[in-house]
């Protein structure tokens, strides 16, 4: 599939589980890291990631 992203973890840099679209939007989307083991709130637009506070 093309236009197909990895999102990577905002805290250590790794690669998460999760793929996106160019089309892709999230809000308040609990992204959790396999390698730190920390879940983080972001929001995704225009495969722009975002961290909420």
């Amino acid at each position: 599939m093309e236009g197909n992203e990895w999102l990577f973890c905002p805290v250590c840099n790794s690669k998460t589980r999760i793929q996106i679209r160019k089309d892709t939007e999230l809000k308040n989307f609990p992204l959790f890291c396999p390698k730190c083991k920390k879940e983080t709130l972001i929001n995704v637009e225009q495969q722009r990631i975002l961290v909420v506070k």
